[in-house]
């Protein structure tokens, strides 16, 4: 990503070089396809000669393809099948642990032969468990030494650092290091995207010294210098795309939207029962002072769960409304955008009734548009959007289509962006006849770098405080497996809160109705494992004979018919259904005050913020929440320190540096930023906040001083390169 790879010599396929085959597997299972793609498939560690890898770190890595570097200990051949079959067994150790080779067949005479006991050597295969023991199957193998005749050769094999790349099946590591053989002489023609005073600032290697340095170091030093040097590329490259977009967007004209007085915001705010928080005051401070510009508002509202992003949301959109535009709500499920309409005309009462019997003359219409409407209301819908009857739209993509029109759209906000690519979003702002202001909302937290990084063309508030009348949450983990009465009591639990008037909601990983069988092995961190997860309509059924028997139990999930969604939705707010058996439809943005505990099943199968955000939808009104993590996961495993860590806390930003920190950046960053894995090889988020701040200002600076890039032609094609189709998508969704 840091080289013009509009070089042709970069640019060439690696076909050329390496032949078809090779390319082959290089594009389809790494895509990898230009020489310049080569040059940037990072070594992930290295191996020395001298030192053994640690052989205890694979626990973690189970289903995985690993290259580990041991020393044999023992081989033997065994027989079964009455001498007719042969296994040979291998044990290597390095030193911290051992593991089990084992190969079967035919293919054990070559390994017994050269597998003798004192010989080292370099070792790939797919980790797997068996009877309990980490194993190697068949891997194949690089001994290492074979060239140490010659004395010289010998030395400089022995102080060698070996570099270990992602590898996969069809390609061990070794031969991938081959591969980059071929093509490291061409790193000399790379073109060097850092400004020179800014090389010279910072102390930073020039980039071809960079990539043959990370390829093959000499010593560690060199490894450290390529690195930092990297990963500058990669901050300041992303960082001058975004600096770009904020300059681009700070020039286009918008409509400056001001409340006026007496109007629909000033009848709302009257009307109000409570007070906004300071947060909600502040944040909406800055929302109308962007309002009010020429240019249009790019602001991004972090909120925690519950801390009423949708209440400045709705002031923004009926400021917008009382300076004659209108404002739309782009939501990522029906649920949820019938939800928001539901809670928003509640909120406005009289004032989102215009032109209806008591309806307030001071009101506007809220209109709600979605894909499962009938034809009849949605073609109301759209005559109510495109004569400005309607100030108020809530929807979800069907806000998109070609057939929807608006009479002055002035104010796009979307909820949950990271659920959105960023066509739908462009599609629906185009829709204005200026640029519309944009608002975009996200309940997951976001630690700051990672703003900065997929979100950095928006300008960031911040929500934090919980408003008055929230009541703590509770959470406790339930051991299922070593402790069965916890979980019978955790039944028991839900019980004596529907006797209270209360309600609840069971979550679980999957639907179980067949089509949805797990596509993903899991990993095999223990027996539990080893079953699929469980899933909402088999525990509906268990719960419904068994431990809450006689309650009114009902099922949620994606793939029912809309409307019998938005009934099952409408029963359970009414509260005529006590237990909502649900996959995570309900994670964001659902709202009944009147649950108070939810039961989430197979609770290590979620990520942490995940869990955070299901976790929010209880203790919404004032009686206090419960949230039940239930877990067969023993007790020293990962998953459950990952879900003691979210039953400490109620902080979702202290969570999400947590779940950045346990789980691969790209599982975070989403499939929504579907380039930044092509773009962020070496950079970590959280790692390397100090850097991408530093490059934020070092980028906005210079595109200041440069917006064309005219001076600075190795950036310029930097860019060009990162900005093709696939990524200009990540960089788009601002």
């Amino acid at each position: 990503m840091v080289c013009n790879e509009h070089v042709p010599a970069l640019d060439e396929d690696l076909k050329k070089t390496l032949g078809p085959a090779t390319a082959k597997v290089l594009a389809e299972q790494l895509g990898l396809h230009t020489v310049l793609d080569l040059l940037h498939h990072y070594p992930r560690r290295y191996a020395e000669r001298g030192e053994l890898t640690s052989l205890t770190e694979l626990a973690d890595q189970i289903d995985e393809h690993v290259t580990v570097v041991a020393q044999v200990a023992d081989a033997r051949i065994l027989t079964f099948n009455g001498g007719r079959g042969k296994r040979l067994e291998v044990t290597i150790t390095d030193g911290s642990g051992r593991l089990q080779l084992v190969f079967f067949g035919a293919g054990v005479h070559k390994p017994h032969k050269e597998l003798l006991p004192g010989t080292r050597a370099m070792f790939a295969g797919k980790v797997s468990l068996f009877n309990r023991k980490l194993q190697l199957a068949h891997p194949a193998y690089e001994p290492l030494g074979a060239e140490a005749g010659e004395s010289d050769a010998a030395a400089a094999f022995a102080n060698q650092l070996i570099p270990i790349y992602p590898a996969c099946k069809q390609l061990e590591s070794w031969k991938i290091s081959k591969a980059v053989d071929a093509v490291l002489p061409r790193a000399r023609e790379a073109v060097d995207p850092l400004p020179g005073a800014l090389r010279d600032d910072r102390a930073l290697i020039p980039l071809t010294e960079a990539l043959l340095k990370i390829h093959r170091p000499a010593a560690k030093a060199d490894v450290e210098d390529a690195r930092r040097r990297l990963k500058w590329d990669e901050a300041f490259v992303l960082q001058a795309a975004l600096a770009r977009r904020r300059h681009a967007d700070s020039l286009l004209p918008a409509v400056p939207r001001r409340p006026s007085p007496g109007g629909l915001l000033d009848a709302f705010d009257a009307k109000l029962p409570f007070t906004l928080t300071e947060g909600q005051q502040t944040v909406s401070k800055e929302i109308f002072d962007d309002l009010a510009t020429e240019h249009p508002m790019h602001r991004l509202l972090q909120g925690e769960v519950g801390s009423g992003k949708t209440m400045v949301a709705l002031r923004a959109m009926l400021a917008v409304v009382d300076s004659g535009g209108q404002a739309a709500m782009l939501a990522p499920t029906e649920v949820l955008a019938q939800q928001h309409h539901r809670s928003i005309t509640e909120m406005m009462g009289d004032l989102a009734e215009a032109g209806m019997l008591g309806g307030s003359d001071r009101g506007t219409k809220v209109v709600l548009l979605t894909g499962s409407m009938g034809t009849a209301a949605r073609r109301q819908a759209l005559l109510d959007l495109v004569t400005g009857e309607a100030g108020l739209v809530i929807g979800t993509h069907a806000l998109i289509e070609d057939k929807v029109q608006f009479h002055d759209l002035g104010l796009v906000v979307v909820d949950e962006q990271h659920r959105f690519g960023v066509e739908q979003r462009d599609a629906l702002r185009s829709k204005g006849k200026q640029p519309p202001h944009l608002l975009v909302m996200t309940a997951t937290p976001i630690p700051r770098t990672v703003a900065m990084t997929v979100f950095g063309d928006l300008e960031t508030s911040v929500l934090d405080q919980l408003p008055a009348g929230r009541s703590p949450i509770a959470t406790h983990v339930v051991p299922a497996k070593d402790k069965p009465h916890f979980l019978a009591r955790a039944w028991e639990r839900v019980r004596e809160e529907v006797e209270n008037g209360h309600q609840a909601y069971v979550v679980c990983p999957r639907i179980g109705d067949g089509d949805d069988e797990p596509k993903k092995k899991p990993s095999a961190e223990d027996e539990a494992e080893k079953r699929p997860p469980l899933a909402v309509l088999d525990i509906a059924e268990q719960l419904v004979r068994g431990p809450l028997a006689g309650l009114a139990v009902e099922v949620l999930h994606g793939r029912m018919d809309p409307a019998d969604k938005d009934e099952v939705m409408r029963r359970f707010a009414a509260g005529e259904v006590k237990v909502l058996v649900a996959t995570t439809v309900i994670e964001v943005g659902v709202n009944v005050p009147n649950s108070t505990v939810m039961v989430i099943m197979d609770a290590d199968r979620f990520g942490v913020s995940q869990l955070h955000q299901l976790r929010g939808r209880v203790g919404r009104g004032s009686a206090p929440g419960l949230c039940l993590l239930v877990s067969e996961m023993h007790e020293a495993s990962p998953a459950r320190a990952r879900l003691a860590a979210v039953a400490a806390t109620l902080d979702g930003f202290e969570l999400s540096r947590i779940d950045l920190e346990q789980r691969r950046e790209g599982d975070v960053l989403g499939q929504a930023q579907s380039g930044v894995r092509s773009s962020l090889r070496m950079l970590a988020v959280i790692e390397d906040e100090e850097i991408i701040a530093q490059a934020r200002e070092e980028a906005t600076r210079v595109v200041a001083a440069d917006p064309e890039l005219e001076r600075l032609p190795g950036l310029k094609a930097a860019l060009d390169a990162l900005l093709d189709t696939e990524r200009e998508q990540y960089l788009e969704k601002g």
